[in-house]
């Protein structure tokens, strides 16, 4: 527990990190389902992941798994929202 009270941003770059874990299972999963012709992860559930700091997790995972590659909303959508979420990371890290 010391290791975060040191320093609080740790938090958020767990945080990140898990989301990131989450999502990019959440998009392999969600491949899986659409060869299989299975229901699928709806995209509103996909992006709310990524905006909850999964966005990194979703990129990848759009490569990883060859999935929504097609789709602009997703080859726009994720790579900003890493990028914004990098942003703070590298601002709250400057201090």
């Amino acid at each position: 527990m010391d290791f975060f009270l040191s320093d609080p941003r740790r938090i958020l770059y767990v945080w990140l990190l898990l989301m990131s874990l989450v999502l990019f299972f959440t998009m392999g999963a969600d491949k899986r389902r659409a060869v299989k012709s299975l229901r699928r992860v709806p995209e509103r559930r996909l992006f709310t992941l990524a905006l909850l700091g999964g966005a990194a997790g979703g990129w990848l995972g759009m490569y990883a798994f060859r999935h929504k590659t097609k789709h602009g909303k997703f080859i726009f959508g994720f790579p900003l929202i890493a990028l914004l979420q990098l942003g703070l990371c590298a601002y709250l890290a400057a201090g």
